[in-house]
């Protein structure tokens, strides 16, 4: 008989608020607007010497300090190929096509994606989520799977796994 475990972490705290456009089909793009996103982790693997997955305690935390810094901002893609960010110490001016907007500086966050899908925002939290409970645990996870519900029932699911 074959044993697998996996740990799933999905709580009240592993929520954010923020604000958005994409673009799609070469030159749509959506006019700014916001969601409640909800997250959740999955970490598969063995048990370790304290016969658990990883420490839910660690993995709440870091998640939640995730979700916290992405509350309340504007998500500004930086990679994408026609949207241009412009960033000085008071404001953010982001340029596509014909349109233009303009936000202070300590409401947005440009985040290294090409488009705030929430299939590259699960993406982005997952790579965040290894790098910080690396450094607090001393452990690199070689597996995650993180969800990200920006509209009460519509998951996007990203699985990283180191190869």
């Amino acid at each position: 008989m074959t044993v697998g475990y996996h740990v799933h972490l999905e709580k009240e705290q592993s929520v954010f608020s923020a604000a958005h456009f994409i673009t799609y089909a070469g030159n749509v793009c959506e006019r700014l607007h916001g969601h409640n996103y909800r997250v959740f982790a999955e970490v598969p693997g063995d048990l370790d010497e304290n016969h658990y997955v990883v420490d839910f305690l660690a993995l709440r935390d870091e998640l939640q300090q995730i979700t916290q810094e992405l509350d309340h901002h504007m998500l500004l893609p930086t990679d994408h190929p026609q949207i241009h960010v412009a960033e000085n110490d008071e404001e953010v001016e982001v340029r596509f096509e014909t349109r233009r907007w303009v936000f202070p500086r300590g409401d947005c966050l440009l985040l290294p994606i090409p488009n705030t899908t929430a299939e590259l925002l699960a993406r982005y939290i997952g790579h965040q989520l290894l790098d910080g409970l690396e450094k607090r645990t001393g452990i690199r996870l070689r597996q995650i799977r993180i969800g990200v519900d920006e509209n009460h029932g519509q998951w996007a699911i990203c699985n990283l796994q180191d190869e």
